[in-house]
């Protein structure tokens, strides 16, 4: 097939790229690197049907080749970074899907939006279930990313219903693995990190929010399962095994064998207190469920930071 992925060039995205095309599509990378890493993909542009397009694609682009499917992944993901790009990460998620939206409509190829656990924002039932319609403080400092991409399901939603596009929707869960950003603010390299230079975790609040964490083959799977299904969606992706940030922060010091000791700051505004997928539905519809346990999946992840920070 013929297959888009915008923001291709990031995390979650460099991975998927790398799937589909070792499964023999030809893969086109859309990312404009605000947040995204030419590194990620740099073993993939010199292989044949792989095509790199730094873009915005909150900006019109046209194809002439047909498009099969689209996965839709732009968008700036981690709190650092859509506090400084509030209006982009706005502007990605209603202009960036319109867009993708209308290339889906024109070449009649499937769309699957990229959106996140935040639309749940700080969840008052867990685990989450996708009947959930969340609790979002819209004009928080988190508001930029979860509206964005609340916006960008309805957007999707009427897509599907009025121009019988086929579309699929992804609620990701915290996904962790090689080739996360080592500053880019999020629990998992900020542990990683600090307890390889042996220097104090820092836990926010008291530790006792909760998250649950997916490696990224197991999200990439759970991805392709639900663009080749019936099921348009939302689908939560992501690990049900919940744990405690302290929990989480005990656990990266005891596999990195790091004398770190554990430091306290106040939790940030909004900071969800639980976060936890039912995945009753994606084991349903997709026949999916995670495989890699977290110690496997952080001591790979561990090991790649190993080589970044050196």
């Amino acid at each position: 097939m013929n297959i888009i992925i915008t923001g291709g060039a990031g995390f979650i995205g460099s991975h998927l790229s790398e799937r589909l095309l070792n499964e023999g599509n030809t893969v086109t990378v859309i990312d404009n690197l605000i947040t995204g890493n030419i590194k990620n993909i740099s073993n993939l542009l010199k292989r044949k049907n792989f095509n790199f397009i730094q873009h915005d694609i909150s900006k019109p682009i046209f194809f002439d080749s047909k498009i099969d499917q689209i996965y839709h992944l732009a968008s700036p993901a981690s709190p650092i970074d859509y506090m400084k790009y509030p209006i982009q990460t706005l502007k990605v998620g209603a202009l960036g899907t319109y867009i993708t939206l209308g290339i889906a409509k024109r070449h009649n190829a499937s769309i699957l939006m990229a959106s996140t656990s935040e639309v749940y924002g700080d969840p008052l039932v867990n685990p989450q279930k996708e009947t959930y319609w969340g609790n979002v403080n819209p004009i928080g400092p988190r508001g930029v990313y979860d509206e964005a991409k609340r916006y960008a399901e309805a957007i999707i939603e009427a897509y599907r219903r009025f121009h019988n596009v086929k579309t699929h929707i992804a609620r990701i869960f915290n996904t962790y693995g090689p080739r996360m950003r080592p500053y880019d603010g999020r629990v998992v390299p900020a542990f990683i990190i600090q307890a390889l230079k042996g220097e104090p975790l820092t836990v926010f609040g008291k530790g006792k929010q909760t998250r649950s964490f997916c490696y990224v083959s197991d999200l990439v799977e759970g991805l392709i399962r639900l663009m080749n299904s019936n099921g348009p969606g939302p689908i939560n992706i992501g690990n049900p095994d919940e744990m405690t940030i302290l929990e989480f922060a005990h656990l990266v010091i005891s596999l990195t064998d790091s004398n770190s000791d554990i430091t306290y700051e106040p939790l940030p505004i909004d900071d969800p207190k639980v976060r936890q997928p039912d995945i009753n539905k994606a084991e349903s519809v997709l026949n999916w469920v995670p495989k890699v346990n977290i110690n496997t999946g952080l001591s790979r992840t561990i090991d790649f930071f190993r080589e970044t920070i050196k």
